[in-house]
Order: C-alpha cells, then sequence, then structure tokens
C-alpha cells in the first residue's frame, strides 16, 4: 500500500487549534502500518466524549466544542479518519473501503485506546463509522448523539441532494476541500479556516479518501457493506441505552433522517431530541458551541 504523510508544518498556527497531536498505529489490512491522529483532550479519568467527523473534514471541525466539553470535566477523543486530518492516507482510491474505514477505527479506539463507557457524537461518515462499531460493540458506549448521519443499508431512499454529491464527487476534476466544507455551512468560513480544511491536502494525490468515500456509502441493498449494517441496525433495534438526535435545521443531504432513529432505537424513547437552527451539513462549525452544550446537558441528564 503505498501512503503519504502530511508535513507536520502544514499544521502549524492553524486557527483556534492549539491541541497537541497523539498517534496510534493501525495494521493497513495488506502487511503494513498506518499512523492514526487524534486529539485528546480534558481529564483523563473524565468521561469519554468520542468526536467523530465525516466528509471531508477532520477534527478540526470539533475546536469549538472542545473547550466546552474539556470545561464540563470530559475527556475529548476526537480522531481522523484514516485518509484525512494528521492520519495517513492510503494513496489509491481502492485502498478504502467502508469496511476497512469501520476495522481501522475499531483499532484506533478499543484494541490501542481501550475505550469504554463512550458517549459517542458522530456526523456525516463519523455516523456510518461510529454506529457501526455501536452496533457490533454496544457494551463499549454509555450513550449516542446522532447529528446529521445515519447508517443506511441501501434498502432506503437517498435524498437527492446526497445522490447528486455522490455522482459529482467522483467524477469532478478538481476537488476542492475547503470551499466544499465551506459550501456545507451557513456561515461564511473566513480564509484562514477554509484553509485549514486544506491543510491535510498538499496537492490531489493526497485526497483518495475524500474523493471515494461518498461511492462507499450504501445506495443499493446488494451493496459490499449491506449485511453488516443491517446486522448493525438488529443491534440498534435492541439498544437501551440512550440516544439523542440533534440535527440541524439546514442541511438538505440528511434532513428527515432523525425519524428513523426515534421510530427504531428503544434508547431514543423519551430523550429530548432537538434540532439545531441555523446549522449546515457541518453543524460542528455553525453552531459548534450550541451543539456541545446538547452534548452536556444530555451526558448529565442520562448520566
Amino acid at each position: 500500500m503505498d501512503v503519504l504523510r502530511t508535513p507536520d508544518e502544514r499544521f502549524a498556527d492553524l486557527p483556534d487549534y492549539p491541541f497537541a497531536p497523539h498517534y496510534v498505529e493501525v495494521d493497513d489490512g495488506e502487511g503494513g502500518r498506518l499512523r492514526v491522529h487524534h486529539l485528546d483532550e480534558g481529564p483523563t479519568e473524565g468521561p469519554v466524549v468520542l468526536l467523530l467527523h465525516g466528509e471531508p473534514s477532520w477534527s478540526y471541525l470539533y475546536r469549538t466544542m472542545i473547550p466546552v466539553l474539556v470545561e464540563a470535566g470530559f475527556r475529548c477523543v476526537a480522531p481522523d479518519l484514516v485518509g484525512f486530518g494528521r492520519s495517513d492516507k492510503p494513496a489509491r482510491r481502492e485502498d478504502h473501503s467502508y469496511e476497512r474505514h469501520v476495522a481501522w477505527m475499531r483499532e484506533v479506539l478499543f484494541d490501542s485506546l481501550d475505550l469504554t463507557e463512550v458517549t459517542l457524537v458522530c456526523q456525516d461518515w463519523g455516523g456510518l463509522i461510529g454506529l457501526r462499531l455501536v452496533g457490533e460493540h454496544p457494551d463499549r458506549f454509555a450513550r449516542v448523539v446522532v447529528a446529521n448521519t445515519g447508517l443506511p443499508t441501501g434498502d432506503q431512499q437517498m435524498s437527492d441532494a446526497f445522490l447528486a454529491w455522490q455522482r459529482w464527487s467522483s467524477a469532478a476534476d478538481e476537488f476542492p476541500v475547503g470551499r466544499l466544507v465551506d459550501g456545507g455551512c451557513t456561515t461564511e468560513l473566513a480564509p484562514e479556516v477554509v484553509a485549514a480544511y486544506d491543510a491535510p491536502f498538499p496537492d490531489d494525490t493526497y485526497k483518495a479518501a475524500a474523493r471515494v468515500l461518498p461511492s462507499l456509502v450504501p445506495t443499493s441493498p446488494d451493496d459490499p457493506a449491506a449485511v453488516a449494517n443491517r446486522a448493525a441496525w438488529e443491534t440498534l433495534r435492541s439498544f437501551q441505552r440512550p440516544l439523542l438526535t440533534a440535527f440541524s435545521d439546514g442541511d438538505p443531504i440528511t434532513a428527515g433522517g432523525e425519524r428513523v432513529f426515534h421510530k427504531l432505537v428503544p434508547g431514543a424513547e423519551g430523550q429530548p431530541h432537538t434540532t439545531i437552527a441555523g446549522g449546515g451539513h457541518f453543524l460542528q462549525e455553525d453552531r459548534g458551541p450550541e451543539l456541545a452544550e446538547v452534548v452536556v446537558s444530555f451526558c448529565r441528564a442520562t448520566g
């Protein structure tokens, strides 16, 4: 496997991102090793809040939420998915599969960090991976916050907005990550913030994961990930631990996706589900501190 590593100087002096890097290594699936980056902020013995980003962002997305959570006494663990942020980047699109991304995060979070009693906060591909892990390892999780994401099996109709994004991402000549994140926000990002989202990708050769992940979302019943996602849903249908949805009101990609959790997951019953007003797809960017306060209140109410 040909693996690229973004030079450290690309991450120097990013706005509002003072956090120290931490690394673990995982099996790449072909006999080699991948270095995976994560943030680990707050009291070591504090309750763990796991912050999983999606496509094509990285842990920078959580920079305004982490201080709120740490101030409330939580330990925040925010990995960069393989292919994103400061994590290693397999260079071929064929190196990336849904199954591999789940396996890589499983090894990081459970085999290396041995996280337990986790509060998962997941958005976009952070949900596709994180909710699979909940389905496969439910005893590792104390509660779940689902924000602008889902766990598709290919059996449901995806939104027109998502299908358009999937088609465009696989064929686009250019893939301007920072501008794509900006376009998924309701607020206009400052140029230096757009540049921070571009930082992990010195050139297009580093963007294999960012380009391919949309095509790996199951959109047909015979998708390679469909069987495993259906099995995860069987677990979620009996998941009794608290689950809260906090979708934004301005995301055409995932609009209405919270309803399936309300209907099917026992732990969602009676929870104070909320809609984050004024947020786009990347609601952590638009309304980060507000979402963090929702997480804090939810943890305290269900602690």
